[in-house]
């Protein structure tokens, strides 16, 4: 591995006012999409079932986990996952918050299992289980499945025209593109913030903003935390449309992990190792289900701002996650938030969700899938049309009944597939598997 000249390294631990500074690059990158996820999953499932308060507590809270957990030695943030925003808001509308609360618990679980494995066994067995062919698929369903709801909040879904809407959700998605594709240094970084901020202006002029819940927000206002057996008894009905979804972002989790590595020069798959870096993940996204948050996903975005900034100090990423808890109690700063309009989110969603889909072409092309395999065809093929298709199994005993829908199904099909058809021999194999069957007659 390349060995990257950092200007501080894990350790070290920077002058107060750079510190300071450093910090709020991070919480600029991480800001955008933690509280996007909580906005989107409530438009998902028409109702409240995650608030951005909490997010951005579960955020901090379960970075500074991921911290202690890897002994400081990995400068990761952690903060709400996109792949959950579908499953999330079904699991909801199937069990309500129980079930959905249950459902990001178990991800944590399902993390902490694994992570145990890996530490006695290795991680090859992931690997098979979870190839490029059946990853890919998985995030193009996860990134065109939230398509729909993208059109909608531009207005474009049909009904009544609204110039106001399209104003708006053309400015952000504009904003959005130029930044992603004209910025350079740490603007590049945060193209999603940037645009919904350019957006929110419009939204402003054109009079699609009401300020009324910001003057009547409290300057200091505590988190509606929704916690298990307090608030609610587990649920475990939704289980099988949340759970699926962890094998996928634990490959994102290896995938950042080993871009950071890449940048920082150390391999932090070997050291802290990976056993532990999923334990801080999934301990992490433990907490956020246990106090009503999103589930946790490592971010490319703070992974970026270390290699601009060449600093790889996890004092940093640790101020960056206490300056995140601190905004989560700030009360007219979230209800500020929360009055981005539709139009606003759309428009950002349109190449959001898109570059979603994009990032799971990208895992294919990386690693050469031949899709003159038929087996490479027939997995991808049916993972994506069971994942766009709204296809539902539902299996159901006595009191007992499971269903397993969507991106979830898809997963599963992809996984099952994947292990059980036969992989095409190359021609190579085949007439080197002549040669030596002759020789062997001779």
């Amino acid at each position: 591995m390349e060995e990257s000249k950092m200007i501080l390294d894990v350790n070290e631990k920077p002058k107060i006012a750079k510190w300071i500074i450093l910090a709020i690059q991070h919480v600029f990158a991480m800001f955008g999409a933690t509280v996007l996820v909580p906005i989107l999953v409530n438009s998902t499932a028409g109702e409240t079932v995650l608030t951005i308060p909490v997010a951005l507590v579960a955020s901090g809270i379960g970075t500074l986990i991921y911290i202690l957990c890897t002994k400081g030695k990995s400068p990761v943030y952690l903060g709400s996952s996109f792949a959950f925003i579908a499953p999330l808001a079904a699991a909801y509308l199937k069990g309500g918050i129980s079930g959905a609360m249950t459902g990001v618990m178990a991800v944590g679980l399902i993390y902490i299992v694994v992570s145990t494995i890996i530490h006695f066994t290795g991680k090859t067995w992931l690997e098979k289980l979870l190839p490029p062919v059946v990853i890919g698929p998985m995030i193009m369903v996860i990134g065109l499945g939230l398509a729909p709801n993208a059109v909608s909040q531009m207005g474009l879904a049909g009904g009544e025209f609204q110039w106001e809407v399209i104003l708006v959700a053309v400015s952000a998605f504009l904003i959005t593109a130029i930044v992603m594709t004209m910025a350079k240094g740490f603007l590049k970084v945060i193209p999603f913030l940037i645009g919904i901020a350019g957006g929110y202006i419009v939204a402003v002029i054109v009079g699609l903003v009401d300020f009324a819940p910001v003057v009547e927000a409290a300057w200091f206002n505590i988190p509606s935390f929704v916690v298990p057996f307090v608030h609610y008894t587990p649920n475990f009905s939704a289980l099988i449309t949340i759970a699926p979804i962890a094998l996928v972002t634990m490959c994102e989790h290896i995938g950042d992990h080993t871009s950071l590595s890449n940048i920082i020069g150390k391999d932090l798959i070997k050291e802290p190792g990976l056993d532990r870096t999923l334990l801080g993940d999934g301990l992490a996204t433990f907490v956020a289900g246990a106090i009503g948050g999103p589930a946790n996903t490592t971010y490319g975005e703070n992974t970026s701002v270390v290699g601009l900034t060449k600093v790889a100090s996890v004092w940093v990423i640790g101020l960056a996650a206490i300056i995140a808890i601190v905004i989560g109690f700030l009360g007219k700063f979230t209800a500020l938030v929360q009055t981005i309009p539709n139009a606003v989110l759309g428009g950002v969603s349109l190449l959001l969700y898109g570059f979603i889909a994009v990032n799971g072409l990208k895992v294919l092309i990386k690693n050469q899938i031949n899709f003159d395999d038929p087996k490479n065809v027939v997995v991808a093929s049916s993972m994506l049309v069971l994942g766009l298709g709204g296809a539902v199994i539902s299996i159901i005993s006595g009191d007992l009944a499971i269903t397993i829908s969507g991106m979830s199904l898809a997963a599963v099909v992809g996984i099952l597939l994947n292990l059980i058809l036969p992989a095409q021999k190359s021609e190579t194999t085949k007439k080197s598997n002549g040669k030596k069957k002759e020789t062997v007659k001779a």
